[in-house]
């Protein structure tokens, strides 16, 4: 088997000291894949992904990237290395217009900011539709998706999404979880952190179900759909629903 193109090896960390919010949590990613972490509030979900970013502090364990250990790695570093990450919320400029969010992911670009811009555009057509209006002015979900734009302006090779659906309706989150998925198709590597839970892992090739910081259940997304345990414990009747 090939090397993973992230592993997370039994990370520590939390956003206190003396205070754990992560307590030995695993999780490896391949190229190519869409993993989805799930779980109760307070799980850690995000911390994960914050530790994975360089925003927390890992205390134990060791997070490696391509096989270089990138434990407590700036995001800057991140982000050159090909590791893009979207926050859950202020993860645009709203004051700034559509392109002027595009242009301000690729400030570490050398070059070739407008033919990223277009590649964006076709992924999200919304978004060229509006170029020049400002993103104050955007809808939940095209917020979400000028976020994504914006991190995939510096063509990362792995994508971290923190709850992209959160705050949306039904509507808006099937079209930001289709965005995800053809970003993915791109070749593009995304671990997503999501409460949408059943919808997650839909969507997902694999999925890893955190509780009180530790992996509780993986496998792949429709086993976790259907198995019973983590139905009950945490799918609830949004699962049994669908």
């Amino acid at each position: 088997m090939s090397e993973p193109l992230i592993h997370v090896d039994e990370v520590v960390a939390g956003y206190v000291t003396g205070v754990n919010i992560l307590n030995g949590a695993n999780l490896e990613l391949a190229e190519g894949e869409l993993i989805g972490i799930i779980g109760p509030n307070g799980a850690g979900k995000s911390t994960m992904l914050k530790a994975l970013f360089g925003l927390i502090k890992v205390t134990e364990g060791k997070v490696w990237y391509r096989g270089e250990d990138v434990t407590g790695k700036k995001a800057n570093f991140l982000v050159a290395r090909g590791i893009g990450y979207v926050p859950q919320i202020n993860n645009v400029f709203p004051s700034l217009t559509i392109r002027e969010n595009l242009e301000m992911g690729g400030y570490l670009r050398k070059s070739g900011v407008d033919a990223m811009i277009d590649t964006v555009v076709d992924i999200f057509p919304r978004l060229g539709e509006r170029i020049d209006q400002r993103a104050g002015s955007l809808s939940g979900g095209e917020r979400q998706m000028l976020a994504m734009g914006r991190a995939l302006m510096m063509e990362p090779s792995v994508l971290l999404l923190d709850e992209p659906s959160a705050g949306l309706s039904p509507v808006l989150q099937d079209q930001v979880f289709e965005r995800v998925k053809q970003v993915n198709s791109t070749g593009v590597s995304i671990i997503m952190v999501e409460q949408n839970a059943a919808r997650c892992l839909s969507i997902c090739d694999r999925g890893y179900v955190l509780d009180q910081g530790r992996n509780a259940y993986t496998g792949t997304g429709d086993e976790l759909l259907k198995d019973p345990k983590v139905i009950e414990l945490y799918l609830g009747t949004l699962a049994k629903a669908r």
